[in-house]
């Protein structure tokens, strides 16, 4: 069945159902955004009705309602700088790609040969450390220690012989010299840990040189913005709490549409927000899919009516009384209450009426009331 219309199967009838597909497609900026509107209608007007009867017979059957439209999702990281780099020299290898997702005690990048090691803490690195010292950047390397293993002593802020060995450990695993000091040039502090980071690499690459004091590292959410791009005639479509489905590679994610924004240049045009639909992000384990640079356009199915299966009939059958209840015309004249459960495109879910049924289209002959 197709999500974007009704469809119903049965016997042969005197109606039958076309599907005809209208696409409107709608430009508006939002960086490299593009605005994609499609509105599929089902099931068009029998062509073999005959023109002079004031009204024809339709079988009811079972079959689906539903509908959607196409739009575009525009998806972003926010980077948020969050560690500088202390060590000069030569840049011999960098060991992380823009997007990685890193843990404490993972390489970023090496100088002259010597690692920078990435760990969690607010306060920079901003200068040796050995026994003797203390302070908050101490306790940092206690937490470091302590969360990759290599220290088990108290987290004081006070560097004693415990942690010396614990840095010494730390460093024969690194490979470099076993000395018990840990350089600022060593470690980049970073607010949270673990998490996705970006490097600057039109500053740190193979072979740059370093000075120290470079701004370079930056961390990213757990997962981007996901915004919608709209008219404010199609927003209008578009509540609060709709689902969309967005395609990526082979996969799709939910999310359901949340808060809105007009656009800042004052163009006929609303951000709507997405966020999950469950716990967790939008785009689950898979956010690495969506590139760090710049801004990506992803395909999008506002579920603007979830499909609904039960007995279809042409909205134009139904009948409206001046008391609101709805009914459906019999062959032989009788009124059918019915109850509607899902209307889309022309078509409607009813209970009420059986199976097999012909029932009156239109339900009168000046039309729908």
């Amino acid at each position: 069945m197709n999500d974007n219309g009704g469809k119903s199967t049965g016997p042969q009838s005197r109606w039958r159902t076309r599907a005809g597909l209208v696409a409107i497609c709608v430009a508006a900026g939002v960086g490299v955004a593009a605005i994609g509107w499609a509105v599929v209608v089902v099931f068009a007007p029998p062509s073999e009705a005959v023109v002079e009867a004031p009204y024809t017979n339709v079988e009811v059957l079972m079959g689906e309602v539903g509908s959607s439209i196409s739009l575009n999702t525009v998806a972003e990281w926010t980077e948020q700088p969050a560690g500088a780099n202390q060590a000069a020299g030569i840049v011999t290898s960098v060991q992380v790609r823009s997007g990685d997702e890193v843990t404490a005690g993972s390489i970023l990048y090496e100088v002259g040969l010597r690692p920078v090691v990435v760990a969690q803490g607010d306060t920079p690195s901003f200068r040796d450390v050995t026994v003797g010292s203390d302070g908050a950047d101490v306790l940092q390397v206690q937490q470091f220690l302590a969360a990759t293993g290599f220290y088990e002593g108290a987290q004081d802020g006070e560097f004693g012989t415990g942690t010396a060995a614990a840095v010494r450990d730390w460093q024969e695993a690194l490979g470099i010299e076993e000395d018990g000091v840990v350089r600022a040039a060593d470690l980049v502090f970073v607010p949270q840990l673990p998490g996705r980071i970006t490097l600057d690499n039109e500053v740190v690459f193979r072979g740059a040189t370093l000075a120290g004091g470079e701004p370079i590292v930056s961390t990213l959410p757990m997962e981007p913005t996901f915004v919608v791009p709209v008219t404010s005639q199609q927003a209008a479509k578009i509540p609060p709490g709709t689902e969309v489905e967005i395609a990526v590679q082979d996969q799709v994610w939910t999310a359901v549409a949340a808060a809105r924004e007009p656009s800042p240049d004052g163009a006929d045009q609303v951000n709507i927000k997405l966020e999950a639909a469950g716990e967790g992000p939008i785009c689950g384990d898979s956010c690495a899919l969506v590139p760090v640079e710049g801004q990506s356009v992803l395909p999008a199915r506002i579920i603007t009516q979830p499909t609904v299966t039960g007995l279809v009939v042409p909205s134009a059958a139904l009948k409206s009384s001046a008391d609101g209840a709805i009914s459906v015309v019999g062959m032989d004249g009788t009124v059918i209450p019915v109850t509607v459960t899902a209307s889309a495109r022309g078509m409607s879910i009813v209970e009420g009426v059986a199976e097999g049924a012909r029932v009156r289209i239109p339900a009168e002959q000046s039309g729908v009331k």
